[in-house]
């Protein structure tokens, strides 16, 4: 589903991702973690095309990553992507906000694409809200309307870049809550987020990355219980508290 080879990203002199090898099949379920600044969110990034990489090759779907426009819009129809801000536009309604890329981008009728918005805001339990503007939700509300609005794309993959890092605790349950369920659905997930507790129920592998490298990576039970690198020893020693 995405496969990235030898993927390597710098930011001027800085490199920011190096030598990347990363296989994820359809189905799986991804969670990547590690320190501020190693770069799980440009990894992630560069799947679709927000972040460039300079060096190796990353495939979505079968389909190579290059730089030909119609290919990355092809490549990001496939992908819904979640960020830690909610990136809704505050002068449309929730229902608006989930029209828009069906209407734009698939160019299907407006009762349509309002009824497929229906759909997945039920899904996420938030359709009651579907006539009131983003600045009049909670931001567990805006970041579950956030992750309707990507399923209303029928995408292939799903992108998480740290979607609970901006809730106060009592939202992040609400979100997390979705995320399983589409996890238990079979949705494929790439997801970077600091909440061991969802990598330990729902990933099928975790990864960890420090300074632009992949560390380690092992499914849940092995990855927590018995780390290998010196390195993911210590993160999760400060990250869990022991």
């Amino acid at each position: 589903m995405v496969e990235m080879h030898n993927v390597n990203k710098w930011y001027g002199d800085f490199h920011v991702l190096r030598d990347i090898y990363l296989e994820v099949k359809r189905g799986e379920r991804i969670v990547v973690c590690g320190p501020s600044g190693s770069g799980k969110s440009t990894l992630i990034r560069c799947i679709n095309h927000l972040e460039e990489h300079q060096k190796g090759e990353i495939v979505v779907g079968g389909l190579p990553l290059t730089q030909d426009v119609k290919r990355i819009e092809q490549i990001r129809r496939s992908v819904g992507m979640v960020f830690q801000h909610f990136n809704l536009f505050p002068h449309l309604s929730v229902l608006e906000n989930c029209c828009i890329a069906p209407m734009w981008v698939q160019k299907k009728p407006r009762k349509e694409a309002e009824a497929l918005a229906m759909e997945y805001l039920e899904r996420v339990r938030i359709a009651e809200q579907a006539t009131k503007y983003p600045g009049q939700l909670s931001g567990g509300q805006q970041q579950r309307v956030a992750i309707a609005r990507s399923l209303c794309m029928h995408p292939d993959v799903m992108l998480f870049d740290e979607p609970t890092s901006a809730l106060d605790p009592e939202m992040i349950k609400e979100v997390l809550d979705v995320m399983v369920e589409l996890a238990e659905e079979g949705m494929t997930m790439i997801c970077v987020t600091h909440e061991m507790g969802f990598a330990k129920t729902v990933a099928d592998r975790v990864i960890f990355m420090d300074q632009g490298q992949i560390i380690e990576e092992n499914a849940p039970e092995p990855f927590f219980n018995n780390p290998q690198s010196e390195r993911t020893q210590l993160f999760l020693s400060q990250i869990l508290g022991h």
